[in-house]
């Protein structure tokens, strides 16, 4: 047992590592595609906003996996419940942004396709980050967190905290560089 969470540590950390090498080649593109320039209409204080949220989702999860691995399910279910609805409001926000990018920098624009290409990539993580939070919620689950065995909730405590770094540097990338 013990080999084995060693191994499914070393497997979630190459995931992680080449998961990041991809986010790092997009932004670099938007470097090399458009320099430092942003256009004057998007919205930092939305994205501010989403900034804030999804890093107080990520606060929730270590809750949560704390909570889990100390056996307290209440807490966990709250916690991860919690950093659920947060990222599904970082996603709300996010299409809160697309409306607007679509209204002044579209897609077919240097910014708007690494702006779009940028969120939209992060925006799958969140999302795929979010429904496995979800599996780890389904009934019967809690068997498994007494009986010591974390690792679905390490896992994805860690996968979602990736996703925050993420965007802590997509953050200032996309809206703060000019």
């Amino acid at each position: 047992m013990e080999n084995r969470l060693a191994i499914n540590r070393l497997g979630l950390w190459l995931f992680i590592l080449s998961d990041g090498f991809l986010f790092i080649a997009l932004l670099t593109t938007r470097f090399y595609l458009q320099g430092v320039q942003r256009p004057p209409e998007l919205n930092q204080f939305l994205g501010l906003v989403i900034s804030i949220i999804l890093l107080l989702s990520s606060l929730a999860a270590y809750r949560g996996e704390t909570a889990a691995i100390s056996g307290d399910i209440k807490g966990f279910r709250r916690n991860i419940l919690f950093t659920i609805g947060l990222g599904a409001l970082f996603l709300v926000g996010v299409g809160i942004e697309w409306v607007e990018g679509f209204r002044y920098f579209p897609p077919t624009t240097g910014f708007g396709t690494v702006f779009f290409t940028l969120t939209g990539f992060h925006a799958f993580h969140v999302l795929t980050g979010v429904l496995a939070l979800v599996i780890i919620l389904l009934p019967g689950q809690e068997k498994r967190l007494q009986a010591g065995n974390c690792w679905g909730v390490e896992a994805m405590v860690k996968y979602w905290h990736f996703v925050d770094v993420a965007w802590v540097f997509i953050f200032p990338t996309l809206y703060l560089v000019s």
